[in-house]
């Protein structure tokens, strides 16, 4: 017979010698390995999926002339779209911009209407220019820079390298599209639970009613904007994925960037100053909160400080699931750096690919919005929420396809499919199939349009080998850069 000992930190188990033996029989041992790696097959090789969002960035800005992709559509070497300047007349093509600081446009549901303009894709530069100017807080969706036209300006190899290294080496999307045509709020709700509503009764889904303008908003955003003086925080009674993981027995955690939040409340709002959060903060970029389900499950202690994060990829005890949310400084959200956010995420990939967990890992990093910034690609329509305007998306894996462009059209209810199909069976938030009924118009993993992350991967191949990147590498950015004035 053998003394098998397991530690506790690999197996997240506490027990006063600090070590739990098992006797056990070689042969049984032997039966029981195999039967583990017979499981860890296909998809189930993740056994961690991280999501990173980022903050307010169109598809074209980032990736409008990667090789390859659906970018800037061009004929013989020079660009064919442009859209209408009422304000100084003519017709602006897009253009290198090599600024770290810029302003993009008015990114509410309203103007997400107006950019896309039926189709014509046309709006982004009238909306930039009649958005508002002189806020208290720039981060406000209603507000703009002084320059509507950077709106058509695009970054590249040059200005975002670490992006385009993992573009190459990794899996680029570009067709990735907001879940929801509408602000920041509904675009979290949707990432943890595929929908957003606003709900009367507590513990009561039937009481929610679809909301993708107007959820119930945290109060200290109410208060900050003079809605009110007192009110109570909001209810969200309805379904949302940490459910069906803890019912599942999946770890999860959602990991919260001390600082700032890289939005207002209400695109509708005249201004707003900036709001504090931690992981001891709920609000619009921290939802989870608020979720009945996650309060009843006495899951609130999932939510944590990014420094754990770090601190458990160094030691190889991820959480099966992962949300990071940014602060202010580091979204990329105007008038945040460019350069800092790509410093942000990339040490987050950094201490990932560093950590014994890398090699059972699927990194999904996204941008909420498209910011107001020119994308030329129309987004199809699944139910009255969605899709918004399309977004820069990665796979970051050791099984990830090489330099692979997956063009499959994708939603953030694509990430919520894949943690569905590797840990939970094919369980869906289906009111009915998940055992907590809600009214929501559509189950969106399910969706006939809506692309399988499970394509971006070869599970035949050996985990490939970690691909550590400079957190500060040489990018032409600068303060004032090569903007058109």
């Amino acid at each position: 017979m053998s003394l098998v000992c397991l530690s506790p930190n690999k197996f997240r188990l506490s027990y006063a010698s600090g070590v739990l033996c098992l006797m056990v029989i070689p042969t049984l041992l032997a039966v029981r390995q195999v039967s583990a790696q017979n499981h860890n097959q296909g998809i189930h090789k993740i056994q961690h999926v991280i999501i990173i969002m980022q903050e307010n960035r169109s598809f074209d800005e980032y990736f409008g002339t990667f090789p390859g992709a659906d970018g800037f559509p061009m004929k013989d070497g020079e660009f064919t779209v442009c859209v209408p300047d009422p304000k100084r007349g003519g017709c602006e093509k897009p253009y290198h911009d090599n600024r770290d600081v810029d302003g993009g446009g008015p990114h509410g549901a309203k103007n997400s209407i107006t950019d896309i303009d039926g189709g014509k894709m046309d709006g982004f530069i009238a909306q930039a220019e009649s958005g508002q100017k002189g806020c208290l807080n720039m981060v406000n969706p209603a507000c703009t820079n002084a320059n509507g036209i950077d709106v058509m300006g695009y970054r590249d190899w040059r200005d975002i390298p670490n992006y385009w290294a993992y573009a190459r080496e990794f899996v680029l999307q570009d067709r990735m599209f907001e879940p929801n045509a509408s602000w920041s709020l509904p675009a979290h709700l949707f990432e943890v639970s595929a929908w957003s509503a606003y709900c009367t009764k507590h513990n009561d889904p039937d009481s929610c009613e679809n909301a993708v303008q107007n959820p119930g908003l945290p109060p200290d955003f109410m208060r900050l904007n003079k809605r009110a003086h007192r009110i109570d925080p909001p209810i969200y009674a309805w379904t949302d994925l940490t459910y069906l993981l803890h019912r599942g027995h999946v770890s999860w955690g959602y990991f919260v960037v001390k600082g700032t939040e890289p939005d207002c409340e209400d695109d509708e709002a005249e201004n707003c100053p900036p709001v504090r959060q931690n992981a001891r903060t709920p609000g619009i970029w921290n939802p989870l909160p608020y979720f009945d389900t996650v309060k009843d499950d006495d899951q609130l202690k999932n939510i944590q400080p990014i420094e754990t994060f770090v601190a458990e990829a160094k030691r190889g005890t991820l959480p099966a699931v992962s949300w990071i949310v940014p602060s202010g400084n580091v979204s990329e959200h105007p008038p945040a750096l460019v350069s800092a956010g790509q410093s942000f995420v990339t040490g987050l990939v950094n201490a990932v690919m560093e950590g014994p967990d890398w090699k059972s890992c699927a990194i999904f990093l996204v941008w909420d919005d498209w910011g107001g910034f020119y994308d030329h690609v129309v987004p199809p329509s699944v139910d009255e929420n969605g899709y918004g305007l399309r977004v820069p998306s990665l796979i970051i894996s050791p099984y990830a396809k090489t330099g692979y462009i997956d063009h499959q059209t994708l939603s953030f209810d694509a990430y919520l499919k894949f943690i569905e199909d590797d840990f939970l069976h094919g369980q869906r938030l289906n009111p009915k199939t998940d055992g907590r009924p809600d009214p929501r118009p559509t189950v969106r993993e399910d969706v006939p349009i809506l692309g399988d992350l499970e394509n971006d991967f070869d599970f035949t191949q050996s985990p490939r080998q970690p691909m550590i990147l400079p957190v500060n590498p040489w990018t032409d950015l600068t303060e004032s850069g090569g903007n058109k004035k």
